[in-house]
């Protein structure tokens, strides 16, 4: 981690992305790259503590598995480690036996995620919260500190409902990494619309791509986005900024040759650093 994370920083990239799994099901399809997987929030602050300008990201934290009184806790300690370097990707969770783990009922995760978010920033902004909800309740409370800067919030989700909400509520949207990409302009023109039609600038908003990035020959017949040559993929990641993403982060995980735990360590090393090289902004 250090090591990829102080080189992608010597290369002047602009952020680094983890992501959170809590368990991982016996016998589940999602396939061996979920199955171990750091928790996302002490990574983030490890690599604070051996980086001093790169931007730290985690695509996502999902809501319902934490108060919104301890993620607050931990996300501003980490803010404030870094130098206001966090960028906060929250979402729902979709995997029932992690939500079984939580204590947490599966169903109205929407309405719930909605009052997590505003409690979590009154908890950033506010001297003292006191709290009623439907879902989450505060007595009189003061928590501090508190950020100097509130790190952005990006939203999750692919539903047009979820759509919706990163444009009222969030700074911006981050894309699964099952998204078509090819037709992604969709989506984030839901977004916009939703902000426009609340008010908000929908200029202002990010739009993250979690980029599958796959390294191969070149001119591959019937190839998908972001898997090719480095010159394919970069093109690749033009193309996406013409459909309106703000912010793209290539994860090696999902190619079987780097991600899966039958690869060789060393020889994943070696192809994720060169991929670092090739693909450095």
């Amino acid at each position: 981690m250090m090591r990829i994370a102080r080189r992608a920083e010597e290369l002047g990239y602009h952020e680094v992305w983890t992501f959170q799994r809590l368990l991982y099901p016996r016998g589940h399809s999602m396939g061996p790259v979920y199955r171990s997987v750091h928790d996302p929030v002490v990574t983030l602050a490890y690599l604070a503590g051996v980086t001093s300008r790169v931007r730290l990201g985690v695509a996502v934290l999902n809501m319902p598995f934490a108060s919104p009184a301890l993620l607050a806790k931990q996300l501003t300690s980490l803010q404030l480690l870094s130098e206001g370097r966090l960028d906060v990707g929250l979402g729902l969770g979709w995997m029932r036996e992690e939500f079984v783990a939580s204590g947490v009922p599966f169903e109205r995760r929407g309405r719930r995620g909605e009052e997590f978010i505003h409690v979590l920033r009154r908890l950033w902004s506010e001297e003292t919260v006191e709290h009623e909800g439907e879902f989450y309740r505060l007595p009189p409370v003061h928590q501090d500190p508190k950020p100097a800067v509130a790190p952005p919030i990006l939203l999750g989700g692919s539903a047009e409902v979820a759509l919706r909400r990163a444009g009222r509520l969030a700074d911006g949207w981050i894309s699964a990494s099952s998204e078509n990409l090819d037709r992604i302009d969709e989506k984030i023109y839901i977004v916009k619309e939703a902000a426009r039609e609340a008010g908000r600038d929908p200029e202002a908003l990010r739009f993250v791509t979690r980029a599958v990035t796959r390294v191969r020959p070149s001119d591959m017949p019937g190839r998908a986005p972001l898997t090719g040559s480095f010159e394919e993929i970069r093109q690749d990641v033009a193309q996406l900024e013409a459909k309106g993403v703000t912010d793209v982060f290539h994860d090696l995980n999902f190619d079987p040759e780097i991600g899966s735990p039958d690869a060789d360590p060393g020889e994943s090393m070696y192809r994720a650093e060169a991929a670092l090289e090739a693909l450095a902004p």
